[in-house]
C-alpha cells in the first residue's frame, strides 16, 4: 500500500466510479492515508456500506454523490455538490466496457459508452483542473487501460474510448506540471475486480493470472505522487507491453475475447451492473 502525501494531496479527494473493482480500493488506500472521501457512482446503498466502513477503519470523512456520469450536467452536479470542499486529489475512474462484435453492436449504446468513456474524464478535468491549479498542489489521476493504443479486437470502441484517455492525460502531465499539478495515467491490465465476470473472464481461462487489485492501485498511487505521466501495473505486463509487437498482442486478446463471448453465450443470463 502506498501512503499519500496529506499536505500535497489533501485534505479531500474525489473518487468517480467508487462503488467496486479499481474505484473502492482507491478509496480504500487513499483512506489509509488519512485523506477524506467524496466517492461519485450510480449505485447509492454500495456507496454507502463502503463509505461507512471506511470512515470507521480510517476515521475519515466521507460524502456521497450518486450520480450517471453518462448524462449531461452530471459533472456539473459533482462540482456544485463538493463546493465547500478543499479537493486536492481526483480519481477519475468512472466507465465501463461492453465486449462484443462490432456488426451486433448498436450504435446508440456505442455512443452512450463513448460519452461516459470519454466525455466524463473531460468534463471532470474541465471542472476540477482549474481548482487544482489555483491550489498550486494536487493531482489527478485517470484510468486507462493496456494496450487501448493500439486496438483491442471485441472490444474496439472501450479501446479507443480509453486511447483518448491516456492521450489527454499525457498533455496534462506537461501543461500542468508547472503548476504543481500531477497528472498520470493507470492503464491496467487485466485486474481480479468483478468486471473479469462481466466481461467472461474467469483466471484460469486467461494466458496470465490477473493482477490483484491492491497492487495495481499502490503502483497507481505512487506515481501519481512521483508526478510520473503513465504506469503500467505490474513488471510483467510493462515488460510484455514493451517487447511483444502489437499484432501479436490483438491476436492473443482476439482470441481470449472471442472464445470468453462464446462462453458467455452459453451460460444463463444475469444482469449485470459494473463499472
Amino acid at each position: 500500500m502506498t501512503t499519500i502525501d496529506k499536505t500535497q494531496f489533501g485534505p479531500w479527494a474525489l473518487i468517480t466510479g467508487a462503488s467496486s473493482g479499481i474505484g473502492r480500493e482507491f478509496a480504500r488506500q487513499i483512506a489509509a492515508s488519512g485523506i477524506h472521501l467524496v466517492l461519485v457512482a450510480r449505485r447509492e446503498t454500495l456507496l454507502k456500506e463502503i463509505g461507512a466502513e471506511l470512515t470507521k477503519e480510517f476515521r475519515v470523512e466521507h460524502r456521497v454523490i450518486v450520480a450517471d456520469l453518462s448524462e449531461d450536467g452530471s459533472v456539473k452536479s459533482v462540482e456544485s455538490a463538493t463546493a465547500d470542499l478543499d479537493i486536492g486529489l481526483i480519481v477519475s475512474n468512472a466507465g465501463t466496457g461492453n465486449p462484443g462484435r462490432f456488426l451486433s453492436a448498436n450504435r446508440d449504446e456505442l455512443a452512450a459508452l463513448l460519452r461516459l468513456n470519454t466525455l466524463a474524464h473531460l468534463d471532470i478535468a474541465c471542472r476540477f483542473c482549474p481548482k487544482l491549479a489555483s491550489r498550486k498542489r494536487g493531482g489527478i489521476l485517470f484510468l486507462g487501460a493496456m494496450g487501448a493504443e493500439i486496438g483491442i479486437p471485441f472490444m474496439a470502441n472501450d479501446a479507443a474510448a480509453k486511447a483518448y484517455v491516456q492521450s489527454f492525460a499525457k498533455a496534462l502531465h506537461v501543461e500542468l506540471k508547472p503548476l504543481g499539478v500531477h497528472v498520470t495515467v493507470l492503464p491496467p491490465g487485466p485486474t481480479d475486480t468483478p468486471v473479469l465476470a462481466k466481461f467472461g473472464l474467469t483466471p484460469e481461462s486467461m494466458p496470465m493470472k490477473p493482477m490483484k487489485v491492491e497492487q495495481c492501485v499502490s503502483e497507481g498511487l505512487k506515481a501519481l505522487q512521483g508526478n510520473r505521466s503513465m504506469i503500467i501495473p505490474g513488471r510483467m505486463n510493462r515488460i510484455m507491453n514493451a517487447i511483444i509487437p502489437a499484432f501479436i498482442t490483438r491476436a492473443m486478446e482476439a482470441k481470449m475475447l472471442s472464445k470468453a463471448l462464446a462462453n458467455k453465450s452459453t451460460a444463463p443470463h444475469t444482469h449485470a451492473d459494473v463499472r
